[in-house]
């Protein structure tokens, strides 16, 4: 039988595991953003990246974070990849990096994602790492605080915004991405 006092303590377990798991995904977001310049801070990424999600996939082998994310950042940003479990190639994760926006569209590169976090070249040795770093911010980052703080999202705009002319910029169709919340 639950009494009110073990109840009370279910609930601290569940507080103190999700500040855990924020406090991890603040830490894997800091690693991301510090890349480049600490050992350190790569050495946990590619654990992080190479660790197990605890889930199985059909073929018997356990999901890794990097597969995990790669799956979802094709769902959330990939028009062209159907269904969840799919996962964004370097292709993918190239065509819509420069449409990343957060909050609205405009002239100010602070707002455009790509260009805030500095990844001047999308390729097979950072995609899956700038997909990482959306995500991760998506989570415990200072998107995720906007987001709860001042509503601003991450917009997906139409293809190639850096060559768009302004009046195109103006009229583009935007929508809105962000996580549920847990």
């Amino acid at each position: 039988m639950e009494t009110p006092e073990s109840g009370k303590e279910c609930g601290q377990e569940g507080k103190m595991k999700l500040e855990a798991d924020r406090m991890k995904q603040r830490e894997f977001y800091e690693a991301i953003l510090h890349f480049e310049e600490s050992e350190e801070a790569q050495d946990y990424y590619y654990d992080v990246m190479a660790s197990g999600t605890g889930r199985f996939l059909p073929d018997g082998h356990e999901e890794t974070v990097r597969e995990r994310i790669l799956k979802a950042y094709a769902f959330l940003f990939c028009e062209n990849k159907v269904g969840f479990g799919k996962e964004a190639d370097v292709d993918d994760v190239a065509d819509t990096a420069d449409r990343l926006y957060i909050g609205s569209t405009g002239y100010d590169p602070e707002h455009w994602y790509r260009m805030k976090y500095h990844f001047p070249v999308i390729d097979d040795d950072n995609y899956d790492r700038f997909a990482a770093l959306v995500l991760a911010d998506m989570n415990a980052g200072p998107l995720h605080d906007a987001a709860v703080e001042h509503g601003d999202t991450l917009v997906l705009g139409e293809p190639d915004p850096l060559h768009m002319s302004a009046e195109q910029r103006k009229h583009q169709k935007v929508k809105g991405v962000s996580l549920a919340q847990a």
